[in-house]
């Protein structure tokens, strides 16, 4: 057993590192031996995290059939398509998750509910009814307070200085 199964974690904030916290936490649990399934949203499939995290056996990247980019930068007919993309990559994740692993991450899932691209009520709702002792993870700007209320541990990564400001 790793960890302390069965808790939500919410990492949000404006700062860096919310995702590399999601990674740590999945190569702690895969190196103790737990099955993990990794989920992005609004990011293209490419970075490099997502490159090691495919190469180790005990974890399962579900990715979307056509990464989309960040929001702002979506026209509205991308907007519909990530929507309806975006809602069936979180089912496709959950059957995933929900099939024996011990850690699911939703990588930029609380933007994604932030932008109305999955619903925050369907997330809630599997996050009430996941599998005992699934931990789960996510991520993201600007989090409903439901999801703040529901999660066992919530960090904030605050920005103080970026090198793009």
């Amino acid at each position: 057993m790793w960890g302390t199964p069965g808790r939500i974690h919410l990492y949000c904030g404006d700062g860096k590192g919310k995702t590399t916290a999601a990674v740590g936490l999945c190569i702690r649990a895969a190196g103790a031996g737990a099955r993990v399934v990794f989920t992005q949203f609004f990011k293209t499939g490419t970075s490099s995290e997502l490159q090691i995290l495919r190469q180790l056996p005990q974890i399962q990247v579900v990715e979307a059939a056509h990464p989309h980019h960040r929001f702002a930068k979506m026209d509205e007919a991308e907007r519909q398509l990530a929507k309806q993309e975006y809602t069936a990559l979180l089912e496709q994740a959950r059957a995933a998750a929900w099939d024996g692993a011990g850690l699911w991450v939703l990588d930029e899932a609380v933007s994604a509910c932030s932008h109305g691209m999955i619903q925050t009520q369907r997330l809630v709702e599997l996050l009430r009814t996941r599998p005992d002792g699934l931990e789960v993870v996510l991520t993201g700007r600007n989090p409903d307070r439901t999801l703040v209320d529901l999660a066992d541990y919530v960090t904030q990564m605050q920005k103080i200085k970026h090198p793009y400001d």
